[in-house]
């Protein structure tokens, strides 16, 4: 009767790493360091394109009104926040499809305990995907060439050549899968280029509608009141003076003004009537001889 064979404790070590469930080097895939590790790769990728898109709106934004975004001294996190401006239906459902194309199943296989790579029978999906890859492809394509006549829906040509890309990375008729960095790496990279550029062109679009939108009801914004201890010349009729009793110390007060952003004591206010292609805008500043009130805005009146 033979004795079982032992392995050297070298050997059995070898296993484990093989398997990838090395508890020491921490490259189990759900052991907690491994898991803290994709959290914060994942969360520094996201933080960090909500910046980028906070601030690609949040420059486009002001633009509009002529000021630079290295003016409004914004931090991180204001950044960040600008970008929440972004959550739209049309850019949830956009990446609500990418983000099943590339965590479905059918996207990659499951390692197996040695090391190859698991074989299935494809679905019917993947296979009507892997088929259907080049016709999306040349449909975003056509749709780039029509860039001018598409506006301002031109963002949604390259999120379409995105999907069709991540589509031919399905598995074909015969169970294949695209191997290798020109099949497989260079696909999916120009892939994550598209969905980069779609989401820019779509940050830029809606900022600029939100800051139409913005010049178009100037009476509805945030009132200033000012009380200075000096004239201020305001060449426009739509902003009125009052000139208060002698003996108080502001006596000039200056009404008719709107706030459309404060910032570290600078108010960047404009006139009523003001119109974004013709008229100044007033940076003022808050200082002992200039007292800044605020003031509601006239409310839109509501349909009975």
């Amino acid at each position: 009767m033979s004795e079982p064979e032992e392995h050297p404790p070298h050997d059995q070590e070898a296993v484990r790493r093989a398997r990838g469930s090395d508890p020491a080097s921490g490259s189990d895939p759900t052991s907690p360091t491994a898991l803290l590790r994709i959290v914060i790769a994942q969360g520094t990728f996201i933080a960090a394109l909500m910046f980028y898109l906070g601030a690609m709106y949040t420059s486009t934004f002001y633009a509009y009104f002529h000021l630079s975004l290295g003016a409004l001294d914004l931090g991180f996190g204001e950044l960040v926040t600008q970008s929440l401006h972004m959550l739209k239906l049309e850019v949830l459902v956009a990446i609500g499809v990418i983000v099943l194309l590339v965590t479905g199943p059918w996207f990659g296989d499951k390692a197996r305990a040695g090391g190859g790579s698991a074989s299935r029978e494809p679905s019917r999906a993947e296979v009507l995907a892997s088929r259907l890859q080049l016709p999306v492809v040349l449909t975003g394509v056509v749709l780039l060439a029509l860039w001018t006549e598409i506006q301002p829906y031109g963002w949604v040509a390259p999120l379409i050549i995105a999907a069709g890309l991540l589509m031919g990375q399905f598995r074909d008729a015969s169970g294949r899968r695209p191997q290798g960095f020109r099949r497989r790496a260079l696909p999916v990279f120009a892939a994550g280029v598209f969905v980069f550029w779609g989401l820019t062109q779509l940050t830029v679009q809606t900022a600029e509608r939100d800051a139409r939108s913005r010049a178009r009801h100037v009476t509805e914004w945030t009132g200033v009141m000012l009380l200075s201890s000096q004239r201020l010349a305001f060449p426009t009729g739509e902003v009125t003076k009052d000139v208060l009793p002698s003996g108080v110390r502001h006596r000039y007060r200056y009404t008719g003004l709107r706030l459309l952003l404060e910032r570290d004591g600078r108010y960047y206010v404009v006139p009523l009537g003001w119109h974004v292609d013709r008229d100044a805008m007033y940076v003022i500043r808050e200082s002992d001889d200039l007292w800044i009130g605020l003031t509601p805005g006239t409310l839109p009146k509501l349909l009975g």
